[in-house]
């Protein structure tokens, strides 16, 4: 029997060469599931992402997922696309399984955790604060910078990283510090700032927040205070009435990964990539 894909529907491309397209995944004629092939990602046109591969619950464990992700390779590989990416969810075993035994390498990690009912205790000396203006406009010349040498220290094309960091910015905070939903604050021990956090809601109805940076100031690593400004995070999502907080760690820091973990974060996808030869 043999395991093929069909497309489902058309093929959306647009003018800057991202394109995407829904398969069905079938052996012979029959459907068995499907996925979404796309290379639209923020990275260009050359980096594509298998979404949504689900195959139905009879033809499991029969190798047609294996067949599947690598159909869709082949697809990619026609697209011009050099590099793809997954992303499974942790409480998918087969779907973690498949990433490895094909040889995709862990990229980062989403995690998040339900928030306590009460406010978590900072640890003596130390307290937050909101951030000022003047902090603000400092945090946002830097933070701009840092999100585009991000992106291109990943593989994007320098100007398009750059393009990317101003239009995410831009987007996600259009009236700066006065944004409605979000939150700057910074940290302070004795009396002096260690590190800041962005917070804004996210998920259905904002019952979820969502933490987009938080950083200690490198001069004052190594002290804890990552931990504090992570109880910092969560007094103030609480404060909001967020009944969860979830982030994004990327693959190799591994400090901050057992950092939340300590604090009870789960793990809700790994995400991954590889090079398609």
């Amino acid at each position: 029997m043999t395991t093929t894909l069909r497309p489902s529907g058309p093929l959306q491309q647009s003018e800057g060469g991202a394109r995407s397209r829904p398969y069905e995944i079938r052996v012979n004629s029959r459907r068995v599931g499907s996925l979404v092939i796309a290379a639209d990602t923020p990275f260009g046109p050359t980096v594509g992402e298998i979404r949504d591969l689900a195959v139905d619950e009879p033809d499991r464990r029969r190798g047609r997922a294996t067949v599947a992700a690598l159909a869709a390779e082949e697809v990619l590989r026609g697209w011009g696309c050099r590099r793809v990416r997954i992303s499974v969810p942790a409480d998918s075993p087969g779907g973690l399984r498949l990433a490895a035994a094909l040889g995709y390498a862990e990229s980062g990690r989403n995690m998040a955790k339900e928030l306590p009912g009460g406010s978590p205790a900072l640890s003596e000396g130390v307290r937050g604060r909101p951030m000022t203006r003047a902090e603000y406009a400092a945090w946002d010349v830097r933070a701009r910078e840092e999100y585009a040498a991000s992106w291109a220290a990943r593989g994007m094309d320098p100007e398009a990283a750059r393009a990317k960091s101003e239009a995410d910015h831009d987007g996600q905070l259009p009236q700066g510090l006065d944004t409605p939903g979000a939150t700057f604050a910074v940290l302070e021990a004795a009396g002096t700032p260690v590190g800041h956090l962005w917070l804004a809601p996210a998920g259905e109805a904002g019952a979820e927040a969502y933490v987009y940076e938080v950083a200690v100031a490198e001069e004052h690593r190594g002290r804890g205070y990552g931990r504090d400004l992570m109880l910092l995070a969560e007094r103030t999502a609480i404060a909001q009435g967020h009944r969860e907080l979830a982030l994004h760690v990327f693959a190799g820091n591994v400090p901050a990964l057992r950092l939340y973990e300590s604090l009870g974060y789960r793990t809700t996808r790994v995400n991954y990539a590889k090079e398609l030869l």
